[in-house]
């Protein structure tokens, strides 16, 4: 590969640096004629000597001499040599002259080590700020990272996403051989925006997709476009655009899109910032670069409903693919793939592992494995059991257990009668997720106990009818504590949280209020685009319309509330079994407390 270099002031520099230093040298050595200290007496004495100029240890100045028959002046240089040792070799009639130890070397030390040092500060500087954020020379070049085919990310990789790899499928047939669609003037769509909850899998499907076709791979994120110099984050999308270009067939992939490509005019200085003109220099190279050159654009946000109209437009990003959090199956078809990683014992069941997580996504999925593996580590254990998936469940879900937390024996009662309060309920009411575990050990940062329910099933709806009862559940806690103690503590803040989270929904999303009907009340959009800029927000219902909504969701709450009272009160006996039990042995299952409420049903 041949290498160019490239022109620096500095070689200038060091050029006219040493051209001085040489013609010093040459006037000293020529242009002066340097005699000894004997001459320069005896030419004093003859009186040919006519000017000197004397330092402390050199004589120059000008004699008279003869110079083909004629007098003429030259210019010399001596040595001063001590005065009395010079009377003294003159009366001997000894030949003596003065020798200065060179100190050119010295000298020219002391020039070159400054200069060196200074250029030696200024190298390391430039390079640690073009390490950062690339020098002046190179700010609007790309900086995506380039992935070649050895990456080794194949669809066999990714699990959990079938229905996606389906739509990405044509991409990589495309790539591989262009002119199937070509010959029939088809036309690959220019963008495909993944849009999908983090952690899904949106970047490793990018990666996938370049792996299967085999083809380069840019990754670069919406953020690294944005510079502090205005005009950097254009010249940067121009440059990655045609890099692209020169490695095509070949793979664009825009990280986090949603940093760069926000609706136009949401901004505080209008469309004149720096990221506007970036979003509008990519629309420009989507528009004009050809498509049957094997440049495929890909991106992926989770704020699909802030990116400019204008990016997702046909002939822009027009294939949109959904990466959703994965069902059951999918979930255990990833749990499969990172198990192939660590040594895994006989008794894990794969499916009941998935059946216990709903709503993790690919990510929640890596770590839990990765957290059971570290789990079976501590436990000095060869494989990883089903005991250390349940426990990094657990963790997860719940938080870490803190066993060192000392509490008092009047709030470790409150705790277990709460807990036992939300299993119990749960219990007795239909359609609830059936109760795992309860336990009384503290967990994360303010959980005191917790009530672990796993769902059979993956749900997608839920009626009027488990709503309400998913709030009794909630609330169930706050009323054992109203009936064993006649009192409530602080203890019920997150249950009233999710309990009030799911009546405004039932009233103002759902209509299922009785009062309101089948109506939905559109949520404050220019709040959720501001959230931080403090504007207010217009209601798109009246004042009286707000009382009402205030008044359903309370009458639910209070309705609900009401029902837990009533399946405690009527299972007291059990309430007050289950506490001890709790209080005895700290962590019980769901069954030992659903054989106590069978067993008093019977009675």
């Amino acid at each position: 590969m041949e290498k160019h270099h490239k022109f620096s002031i500095w070689y200038v520099l060091i050029v006219i640096w040493i051209i001085l230093i040489l013609h010093n040298l040459i006037v000293q050595m020529f242009a002066v004629e340097h005699i000894p200290y004997s001459d320069f007496v005896k030419a004093l004495q003859a009186g040919r000597v006519t000017e000197v100029a004397i330092t402390q240890d050199r004589i120059q100045g000008k004699m008279k001499t003869l110079k083909d028959g004629q007098a003429v002046e030259k210019v010399f240089t001596t040595v001063r040599v001590d005065q009395d040792l010079s009377q003294l070799l003159e009366k001997y009639n000894v030949t003596f002259k003065g020798v200065i130890e060179s100190d050119f070397l010295k000298n020219l030390a002391s020039w070159i080590f400054p200069v060196f040092l200074f250029v030696g500060i200024w190298y390391l500087m430039m390079r640690r700020f073009a390490a950062q954020q690339g020098s002046f020379l190179t700010l609007g070049r790309k900086k995506a990272k380039v992935y070649m085919e050895d990456e080794g990310v194949t669809f066999d990789d990714v699990a959990g996403v079938d229905e996606a790899k389906d739509e990405l499928v044509e991409v990589i047939e495309f790539l591989k051989s262009p002119e199937k669609f070509t010959r029939l003037g088809g036309k690959l769509p220019k963008g495909i925006l993944l849009i999908g909850p983090p952690g899904t899998g949106k970047t490793l499907l990018a990666k996938a997709v370049a792996g299967e076709s085999g083809v380069p791979f840019f990754s670069m994120s919406g953020s690294e476009f944005v510079e502090l110099f205005v005009g950097m984050g254009a010249a940067r999308v121009r440059d990655l655009f045609a890099q692209a270009k020169e490695k095509a067939p070949c793979i664009i992939f825009i990280d986090e899109l949603d940093a760069l490509g926000k609706a136009r005019g949401m901004g505080i200085t209008g469309g004149h910032d720096e990221r506007e003109q970036t979003l509008n220099q990519m629309l420009v190279e989507m528009d004009g670069f050809d498509p049957t050159i094997g440049v495929i654009l890909m991106a992926a946000t989770n704020r699909p409903e802030i990116l400019d109209p204008a990016l997702l437009r046909p002939g822009r990003f027009d294939r949109h693919i959904l990466v959703d959090r994965p069902d059951k199956k999918g979930r255990t078809d990833i749990l499969k793939v990172h198990l192939k990683s660590i040594k895994v014992d006989k008794d894990v069941d794969v499916e009941t592992i998935a059946g216990m997580t709903p709503g993790f996504v690919g990510a929640d999925l890596a770590n839990l494995v990765n957290e059971a593996a570290l789990l079976a580590v501590r436990h000095n254990k060869e494989q990883v059991g089903m005991a250390e998936f349940q426990e990094a469940v657990e963790r997860i879900i719940a938080g870490l257990e803190k066993k060192n937390r000392l509490i008092n024996k009047k709030e470790r009662e409150i705790v277990a009668y709460h807990e036992v309060g939300h299993a119990l309920v749960a219990l007795s009411l239909p359609g609830t997720d059936p109760v795992r575990k309860i336990s009384i050990i503290p967990r994360g940062v303010a959980a005191l106990g917790y009530t672990l329910q796993v769902p059979t099933e993956d749900r997608f709806l839920m009626s009027k009818r488990e709503l309400l009862n998913k709030i009794a559940v909630a609330l169930g806690g706050r009323a054992a504590e109203e009936i064993q103690f006649q009192d409530v503590s602080t203890g019920a803040h997150n249950d009233l949280s999710r309990a009030t989270d799911i009546a405004r929904s039932m009233v103002k999303e759902y209509g299922m209020s009785a009062e309101l009907g089948h109506i939905c009340f559109e949520k404050e959009r220019q709040r959720q685009l501001f959230p931080d800029m403090g504007l207010t927000s217009t209601r798109a219902y009246s004042e009286q319309t707000a009382q009402v909504i205030d008044r359903e969701i309370k009458e639910i709450l209070d309705s609900q509330y009401e029902v837990a009272k009533e399946i405690l009160t009527r299972h007291k006996k059990v309430l007050d079994k289950g506490a001890a039990l709790v209080l005895k042995e700290e962590n019980i299952d769901g069954h030992q407390l659903k054989a106590l409420l069978e067993a008093d049903q019977n009675t």
